[in-house]
């Protein structure tokens, strides 16, 4: 079955759309995996440990444990923020993903019903 130019631009684009929602999925899970880590260690914090460190460039540094309880606050909202801004994202990709495909059935139905 032959498309004419616009449906093959419309079929271009929905594999495009599903290209970037893929890519907006995969980002969304690593930061969900880096808040689970956050919540562990904010889980962790709340024991009242006598020593806390935590890890930069591959050293380990004795810190106070108030000071690396706010860095975790605010990394979770930082990751909070952006898990919001995938999701709204992935709502617009999907919204514009689903009208095309609807766009492209109805040329397929139509390209369909003429070569009967």
């Amino acid at each position: 079955m032959d498309l004419d130019a616009s449906s093959r631009q419309k079929v271009q684009e929905l594999q495009m759309l599903e290209q970037n929602l893929q890519s907006l999925l995969a980002q969304k899970q690593t930061i969900q995996m880096e808040q689970s880590e956050i919540e562990n260690a904010l889980e962790e914090l709340s024991q009242k440990p006598e020593e806390v460190y935590k890890v930069l460039s591959g050293i380990m540094i004795k810190s106070s444990a108030e000071k690396i309880l706010e860095e975790l606050k605010e990394k979770k909202k930082l990751f909070d923020l952006r898990i919001t801004s995938i999701e709204k994202q992935e709502n617009l990709i999907e919204s514009k993903a689903n009208t095309l495909r609807e766009e492209i059935s109805k040329v397929l139905e139509t390209a369909n019903k003429k070569n009967k």
